[in-house]
């Protein structure tokens, strides 16, 4: 739970009050999905126990449908041709509160849920005697578990004009919201809106940024509100002030969108989702909460300063890091213990508990990497190609770094510290998303780490994101991050890709097979499944699927392969094939990858026939051949399609660091940019560098082009 989400804990009755742009539609008219998803959330919340209120909006619009609608049916040709007057918005109301009421009803009764309808004015709170009522009618109500469903009784409200606060008491139903709150006494206030929150600026600026709490001395006057809501009376501007106004009274209220399924949810999970409003906000002594913006743009600023050093600077900052790795191991041991031991408690499975302990010897080797990583030859500044385009006219081409990387990785410390040095070797800035089962650890490393970082270049170098809801933020910023590297399932990967405009290195699935054809060795096969498999089955280059040529299994092998994995713990399960010849359970799906003792078995006709499994069930990862015939083997090295191809050898050596590459950032599966263990080299791209002597083009009438290739300069 997000520290500044803790009064989620003490939460009982909670007011939602949804405007008119989440419950209609562009056209005007209900967007059923989104009223059915909220109906659906309110009943999650009061089968838990909550005492839910929900104000609601929207009776006018869905009236002027109806209502334009009806006088569309009852009007001649003649009247059409005619200047359509204006509805009239209280005869609007009447009619659109009746089938909005209809539409909740409808909703809630298939929710076994009941609600009841309250219809107010605001002349009707200056009676005492109405709110002594309200308060203890709502009360009998929630008691029978009934949602009360109130809106403001425009059909008969002395307001002149929509805005016009004609009794000082509300105007819209956003103020009503918060009036109710403080008259029913609620723990927190929901204000539903079109988009996540409240922004320091116009939520379609490209330098927008969601403020997650809101601080009145700080942000009043830093925000640009956009144009007002064209389907409600109100827009953020009035709910700002009405959620202002109830955390004054000591309410927490929080701004958030309508459009998504679960941020009702969400926010009394205490996840950190929209804006929150608090009376003690502006006291709260937590650690400085760093701007999306502001922590890559600090990134950015601090890889120039790191480019800008000379090799040798450069190369004794990864030498400090890994010698402050080293004499840090115990502290370090002691954070990771403490995530293991909490991951345990929660009931993890064995492959992320193994992905995320740092075993003995973890920390020198992480250490060695490292300074392997720092005597590589220099990669920034290296001269790719040189040409004369012209006499003393002369174009380099040079490898420079990306820029910055936001990395969005499993939990898996030594990732950390792989990819951190990666970026300082490569000259990029770097943003870190870990998962949140290794906090403690991410924390202690990256701490050490940006500690030997020295003040030339700056610890914000290397950021850290704590939270899960700081990642959509980050998305946005296209202008400053130039790479999102997800390692993860290919459900992450389309998840990012399908929120950023920001280019993405997909690290996906490893549904790394091997494949044992007919004229494999047995003994060098038997070798290479059980380190394929048994070496690290946590890893992503572990094999997960294990093809055998039919003709394969005449000669006993085969079975005594299957005997050996099941001694060696490994639990088989088959396609439709080898779950009959075996019998052993049949896979609802080949496209699986267990990252633990277990895998697929599948008989297959002939190597085509493997060449074309993998290509329907794989994940374009690593893909191995076992065989003795060589031309069969280069059918498969030349035909499948995937990051890396193997012959007579475990998909395990699929790694940066077992390529020679010091490190990696993840196996990229993607074929645009870099492919396969993405080392130094992945995190670069490059410049041109054209140096002359006072060269113009003035239509190209003076020059004579050469274009001759020039030998690189050692």
């Amino acid at each position: 739970m997000d520290s500044s989400r803790e009064f989620v804990k003490d939460v009982k009755r909670v007011i939602v009050k949804v405007g008119t742009a989440v419950v209609t539609r562009a056209d005007g008219r209900l967007a059923v999905g989104r009223v059915g998803a909220l109906c659906e959330q309110l009943k999650e919340l009061n089968s838990q126990g909550y005492e839910v209120i929900l104000v609601a909006s929207g009776a006018v619009g869905v009236g002027i449908q109806r209502l334009r609608y009806r006088r569309l049916v009852n009007s001649s040709l003649d009247d059409l041709q005619k200047p359509q007057i204006e509805l009239d918005s209280k005869a609007c109301a009447a009619v659109g509160q009746s089938s909005l009421m209809a539409l909740y009803d409808t909703l809630f009764s298939q929710l076994d849920v009941t609600a009841s309808q309250l219809l107010v004015a605001n002349s009707d709170f200056r009676n005492p005697h109405f709110r002594m009522q309200l308060s203890e009618t709502v009360g009998s109500l929630l008691d029978l578990r009934v949602i009360p469903i109130f809106n403001e009784n425009d059909a008969i409200s002395t307001r002149g004009h929509p805005n016009e606060d004609s009794s000082g008491i509300f105007c819209d139903n956003d103020s009503l919201a918060t009036l109710l709150a403080l008259e029913l006494k609620a723990d927190l206030l929901v204000l539903l809106s079109d988009v996540e929150g409240l922004y320091n600026a116009p939520p379609n600026k490209p330098h927008a940024e969601l403020i997650h709490t809101y601080v009145k001395e700080k942000h009043e006057g830093e925000i640009t509100f956009g144009d007002k809501s064209k389907v409600g009376r109100g827009g953020m501007t009035a709910k700002v002030k009405a959620a202002d106004q109830a955390a004054d009274a000591g309410i927490p209220t929080v701004i958030t969108s309508g459009y998504a399924t679960d941020n009702i949810v969400k926010v009394l999970q205490g996840q950190r989702v929209g804006t929150l409003f608090h009376k003690d906000a502006h006291s709260w002594t937590l650690v400085k909460e760093i701007g999306a913006r502001e922590m890559a743009v600090a990134a950015r600023e601090c890889s120039r300063r790191l480019q800008a050093l000379p090799s040798k600077d450069r190369r004794k900052i990864l030498l400090d890091i890994a010698d402050a790795l080293e004499a840090n191991e115990s502290l370090i041991k002691v954070e990771n213990e403490a995530d293991v031991a909490a991951a345990q408690e929660a009931g993890y499975d064995k492959s992320l508990l193994s992905r995320l302990a740092l075993k003995p010897g973890k920390i020198s080797g992480l250490a060695k990497s490292i300074r392997i990583l720092a005597d590589m030859k220099e990669p920034i500044g290296h001269v790719l190609s040189r040409m004369e385009l012209a006499d003393g006219l002369i174009l380099e081409k040079t490898s420079c770094p990306l820029g910055v990387l936001l990395v969005v990785f499993e939990a898996r410390p030594d990732a950390l510290v792989q990819i951190a040095s990666l970026a300082i070797r490569s000259g990029d800035g770097l943003l870190l998303k870990g998962g949140k089962e290794a906090n403690r650890s991410n924390a202690i490393l990256h701490k050490v780490i940006t500690e030997a970082i020295p003040d030339t270049v700056g610890e914000k170098l290397i950021g850290l994101v704590t939270t899960r809801e700081q990642i959509p933020d980050l998305l946005k910023l296209d202008d400053v991050i130039d790479l999102v590297i997800p390692r993860g399932s290919n459900k992450l990967v389309s998840q990012i890709k399908d929120s950023t405009k920001i280019p993405v290195l997909g690290h996906a699935d490893g549904i790394c097979h091997v494949y044992i054809d007919k004229s494999a060795n047995m003994k060098m096969a038997k070798h290479i499944v059980l380190d394929a498999k048994t070496d690290y089955p946590a890893a992503c280059n572990a094999m997960e699927t294990l093809l055998v040529h039919k003709d394969f299994l005449s000669n006993g092998g085969f079975n005594k392969l299957v005997t050996e994995l099941q001694r060696k713990g490994v639990t088989l399960h088959g396609g439709p094939r080898a779950s009959a010849l075996l019998n052993i359970s049949q896979v609802n799906s080949f496209h699986h990858e267990y990252n633990s003792m277990a895998c697929t078995v599948e008989i297959v006709d002939d190597v085509h026939s493997a060449i074309d499994h993998i290509h329907r069930h794989g994940s374009s990862h690593t893909d191995c051949i076992i065989t003795e015939d060589s031309k069969i083997a280069e059918i498969f090295l030349l035909q499948v399609d995937s990051a890396a191809v193997f012959h007579n050898a475990s998909t395990r050596f699929c790694d940066g660091a077992r390529f020679g590459l010091g490190a990696e950032v993840g196996i990229s599966t993607s074929r645009i940019h870099a492919r396969g263990p993405v080392g130094v080299e992945g995190l670069l791209t490059s410049r041109w560098i054209l140096k002359g002597n006072g060269h113009i083009v003035d239509g190209d009438e003076g020059v004579i082009y050469t274009h001759k290739s020039l030998a690189l300069q050692s």
